[in-house]
């Protein structure tokens, strides 16, 4: 990045605090700035407040799961880039990030998640926005 660039911002929504921890440490690494949601309510929140340029979200969350936060965003920020994750739930995380796909997200990991990916659609999602 060179002096003049203005850091890429990440809005990180995810329940397990130790990811949230490990995805910072690997993110802001990269010169990337990261707000922190524990849950799709609070996400959302972060938000209204201060727009990221791409948003990370879990599916299965307390307080408003992954599906709804995606559904919410594409409602107030249609352009927002989306990735969606999921370690699945009941059922396979397969099925919840089909879903998360339909509703908006622009790609979909599965935990654990492969980190080398996951930095080449972060920067290619970004490029984009």
């Amino acid at each position: 990045m060179g002096q003049n660039t203005i850091a890429k911002t990440i809005l990180l929504i995810e329940d397990d605090a130790q990811l949230r921890k490990l995805f910072r440490k690997k993110m802001e690494g990269r010169g990337y700035e990261i707000t922190e949601a524990s849950n799709g309510k609070e996400g959302i929140d972060r938000y209204r407040e201060k727009p990221s340029d791409l948003v990370i979200t879990d599916i299965v969350m307390p307080e408003k799961e992954g599906l709804e936060t995606i559904a919410e965003l594409r409602k107030i920020a249609p352009d927002v880039r989306i990735i969606a994750i999921s370690g699945g739930g009941r059922i396979k995380p397969e099925s919840y990030l089909e879903t998360a796909s339909h509703l908006g997200a622009d790609r979909i990991f599965s935990k654990p998640l492969e980190w080398p990916e996951m930095y080449e659609a972060i920067e290619a999602l970004l490029k984009e926005s």
